[in-house]
């Protein structure tokens, strides 16, 4: 039996996508042109892929849901897929937390962990639309924890495409690479080496027994 494919889509955009303030747990909404990209990701994602999915599962945070529905796919919330807790690093872009801690910030090996504490606190944040965002902090999660997440993701889409069927995961960008980064089995931290742009998908497959990326970006 030929083996099944799995999909990955990230959301589209949102305002701090744009800004690059790490979204983690933060529910931001899709700006007008991410919610146009979720549609156009939909048409792109059915053209190449027209029949049904076994399985779709989707992060529960808004900018995932509403990407899964405007492109038109009815999925099931999965916690596992929301995206790396960021702890004190939310809503803050790396600039920011590399002035406060004196020196350049990796959150790949630095972690969420390694952000002052001047920057951790809880507040509300006025998007340029005028919507309002509550930033609630924690401690974050640290690169193990949220692989671990990824791990059990990817094998539960490893057991369906193992029977020949196809699933989609509609979701995050760092939890996308981490899905991927165990798929294919490499360290978690490789995934800092793979961009994917908002409202793009990723097509994870077997060659010869051998778990690839068949597609990246698409």
């Amino acid at each position: 039996m030929k083996p099944g494919k799995a999909y990955l889509l990230r959301h589209g955009q949102t305002y701090w996508a744009v800004s690059g303030q790490h979204t983690g747990r933060t529910d931001v909404p899709l700006t007008e042109i991410g919610r146009q990209q979720a549609v156009e990701a939909g048409e792109r994602v059915r053209a190449a892929h027209p029949q049904p999915f076994a399985a779709i599962y989707c992060s529960p945070l808004k900018r995932a849901s509403e990407t899964a529905r405007l492109a038109g796919f009815d999925a099931e919330y999965r916690d596992e897929l929301m995206e790396w807790d960021y702890g004190r690093a939310e809503g803050r872009t790396r600039g920011q937390i590399g002035e406060a801690l004196g020196r350049a910030w990796n959150l790949w090996f630095d972690g969420p962990q390694s952000v002052p504490e001047s920057l951790g606190e809880e507040r509300v944040e006025t998007l340029p639309d005028g919507e309002q965002v509550a930033v609630h902090l924690t401690e974050g999660e640290t690169i193990d924890e949220v692989f671990a997440r990824a791990k059990k993701i990817a094998d539960e889409a490893k057991a369906i495409t193992d029977e020949g069927k196809d699933v989609l995961l509609v979701a995050h960008s760092h939890i996308l690479r981490l899905v991927t980064m165990a798929w294919v089995d490499l360290p978690a931290a490789e995934g800092r080496k793979f961009e994917l742009g908002t409202a793009r998908y990723v097509v994870l497959g077997d060659h010869k027994g051998q778990a690839v990326i068949e597609n990246w970006g698409a």
